[in-house]
């Protein structure tokens, strides 16, 4: 992760820059039936795009992403521009259950639980970057470290 200060320095005076992850999501652990969200954010010129992966990894190290949402009910992704001029920031919240008029959606669960990658592109490159979310039964199972 770089400084914000050291990625726009580069970007100044420069025609396109690859993204370059400023916030990266940080690992998370919950209770079955609670909200967790991620949060990534990334600067490039041109503005990249963002996306949500949850990063499957199978026998012998081979890895397969699933790109989020899917058709998953309990997840939102949500992007927006800034805070800063050609920076993005993304959120994957895994939610208990939907706001307004939509209909109750499933809560935070065992099959929740694993890395989800932020990745970012534009025509100048790509840059990624992966947080896990751990989901127990109870609260004294988080380790005291950790936090919620």
């Amino acid at each position: 992760m770089e400084s914000w200060g050291k990625v726009l320095s580069g970007l100044l005076g420069t025609t396109g820059s690859g993204p370059s992850i400023v916030t990266p999501p940080k690992d998370i652990w919950n209770v079955s039936g609670a909200q967790v969200y991620l949060s990534c954010e990334v600067i490039g010129i041109p503005t990249p795009a963002l996306i949500w992966n949850k990063v499957r990894r199978g026998s012998y190290g081979v890895q397969r992403t699933e790109l989020l949402p899917g058709d998953r009910d309990n997840l939102a992704i949500q992007t927006r521009g800034g805070p800063e001029k050609h920076e993005v920031t993304g959120w994957v919240l895994v939610r208990t259950k939907a706001a307004g008029f939509l209909a109750q959606v499933s809560p935070l669960s065992k099959e929740d639980a694993g890395e989800y990658e932020c990745h970012a592109s534009n025509s100048q490159g790509q840059a990624s970057a992966s947080a896990k979310i751990t989901v127990v039964d109870a609260l004294h199972e988080i380790p005291a470290k950790k936090g919620l």
